[in-house]
């Protein structure tokens, strides 16, 4: 039994837990003010927008199933997602809470669009306290019975609804987002995944080119449809023959403008109850559509190719994401596609310049393996040593769209890929690592003999610079030995090996007066390698110093 349960015999009282999700202050203060009147009612603090109520739900959804509230309040007001569409996202990632709507506006189609979109009660503005406790207390006693239902313990009932979401957006045109699609569509098929690929570039959508497919129906036609069950969706959907099922833009391009928002979250919903993975061709016309996409996503992608012109236009995606509350460029996931080693821009560059997350599988830039296909309309022919698909599906994997299977053989259980595509892609990315592996093995005796001659250089430049400040102190001392009438060969000798190191002593070292100079000479031995070892190499330092007034 949950810790916020009563038991059947009535021993405890239930507390019942409620989140408000209200972003304007007054309305908020108000609210939290009624809810803490409430009879065994533990109310959280107020989350102010949709992204915060739906983190907070998924963070205590992984922390503990047991964590979630009984009831979630949502005000008419919050934002930016509209408050009817929020509460349907929220009933299909976590159904067993009960929602309940606060308005002002109690007429009869309020009512029912409520109750269409998951809500358990409606609250009337201004706020009562005998109404508000009604219908908390409905909600909370419906979600403690569907919980028992279906199982408190039960990971899939917080799990959402069920498929994964990804979409693909370009951070400008032409920078390859509908391939990288199609691509990540025909991977996870291929592992064995149910796959929805859905073109939402509604004006100038190209998935059905690339897919070589003739279908009259079009998201679009959902547009006027309330209540898309599955057997309208299973009419605008069609079946591709590499088993995915495509939801395609409208072919007259003004009908995109049908496609609201609104429709976009329902459709995306109804596919992800339906589908595994659904992938989302945003093409990379930013409207209310494709924000919504983005906004829904599990994981955003923006395409964006090694050039700067493109560089600036996903950072300015980004950053147009961020300001309406869309995404977080930390939660964006930037893939640079048409890749080379040579060039200027590197994702590490990428990564800094836009604040996202670079894909560690870059596709690399090999136009030509497409063309064909792309021509063809056949990408679902695409070969599979071709680079850009063993990236593409490499990506696919990378992120967690292809998965393998277990399957029994041999006397035992081993793991295997879904798909013989799939695996042979695997295959030749390893090979690719092994001839790596082996051309690096094959230069290393290369890179050490040119890494052991720059070292000598260094021992040997290292030694002339010693010899050449010895020689200059030597000189120095000697010149003031001489004054005196000292020993000037002693002191130059002492005064010389008292500035070479120890790895360096045994230098010859001499001086001597030439005319109104003091002139030293310092000749070490240059050491193999290490300091100690001699290679038989010699350097010679000079230097003089002018000799100060007369000894005799």
């Amino acid at each position: 039994m949950a810790p916020h349960e009563a038991d059947d015999y009535g021993a405890a009282p239930m507390t019942i837990r409620i989140l408000p999700a209200v972003s304007d202050v007054d309305s908020a203060r108000a609210l939290a003010t009624l809810l803490s009147q409430l009879a065994d009612a533990e109310p959280a603090p107020p989350v102010p927008d949709s992204t915060a109520l739906l983190d907070t739900l998924a963070r205590l959804a992984a922390e503990s199933l047991d964590e979630l509230p009984e009831v979630v309040l949502v005000h008419e007001r919050i934002g930016p997602v509209p408050a009817l569409d929020l509460i349907r996202d929220v009933v299909m990632r976590f159904p067993a809470i009960g929602v309940v709507f606060i308005t002002a506006d109690t007429s009869t189609g309020v009512l029912t669009a409520a109750m269409d979109s998951g809500a358990r009660g409606i609250i009337g503005l201004p706020l009562g306290y005998d109404a508000l406790a009604e219908r908390v207390q409905a909600a909370a006693g419906w979600s403690l019975g569907m919980r028992r239902h279906l199982g408190s313990g039960t990971p899939e009932l917080y799990a959402g609804p069920g498929g994964t979401v990804v979409t693909v957006t370009g951070a400008k045109g032409g920078v390859g987002a509908t391939v990288t699609a199609v691509e990540l569509a025909l991977a996870a098929q291929a592992s064995g995944r149910s796959v929805a690929l859905v073109d939402l570039d509604l004006q100038s959508g190209d998935v059905a080119s690339y897919l070589d497919v003739q279908f009259r129906r079009s998201i679009a036609d959902l547009a006027g449809i309330s209540d898309i069950n599955p057997r309208v969706l299973q009419d605008a959907v069609y079946t591709h023959d590499s088993g995915v099922g495509l939801l395609l833009a409208p072919a007259e391009g003004e009908r995109g403008e049908e496609v609201t928002d609104r429709v976009t979250r329902q459709v995306v919903s109804a596919l992800r109850s339906r589908h595994d993975v659904v992938v989302v061709d945003c093409g990379a016309q930013m409207n209310s559509a494709t924000a919504a996409a983005v906004e829904m996503a599990d994981r955003a992608l923006l395409l964006v190719t090694p050039d700067v012109v493109a560089v600036r236009a996903a950072k300015r995606m980004v950053r147009m994401w961020d300001r309406l509350q869309i995404r977080k460029a930390e939660e964006t996931t930037t893939v640079v596609n048409r890749f080379a080693r040579g060039t200027e821009i590197q994702p590490s560059l990428v990564e800094r310049v836009t604040g996202t997350k670079v894909a560690r599988t870059p596709v690399p830039a090999a136009f030509k393996e497409l063309q064909s296909v792309v021509d063809a309309g056949r990408l679902q022919d695409l070969d599979t040593r071709s680079t850009v698909k063993q990236a593409l599906w490499a990506l696919a994997g990378e992120l967690g769209l292809v998965v393998a299977q277990e399957t029994g053989g041999g006397g035992g259980r081993r793991r295997k890929a879904s798909s013989d595509r799939g695996a042979l892609a695997l295959r030749r990315k390893g090979g690719d690592r092994g001839a790596v592996t082996l051309e690096f093995a094959g230069m290393f005796p290369i890179l050490l003999v040119v890494m052991t001659i720059l070292w000598q250089c260094v021992l040997y430049g290292y030694s002339y610079s010693l010899a050449g400040n010895a020689a200059d102190e030597a000189a120095r001392a000697a010149t003031a030995a001489y004054a005196v009438n000292g020993d000037v060969p002693g002191v130059c000798q002492t005064a010389g090996s008292k500035h070479l190191p120890g790895a360096w002593n045994g230098a010859e070292i001499r001086c001597g007066a030439a005319g109104s100079v003091m002139k030293a000479t310092v000749k070490v031995d240059v050491p193999l390698f290490f300091p100690g070892f001699d290679a038989g190499w010699h350097v010679e330092g000079n230097a003089g110093a002018a000799l100060e007034g007369d000894n005799g």
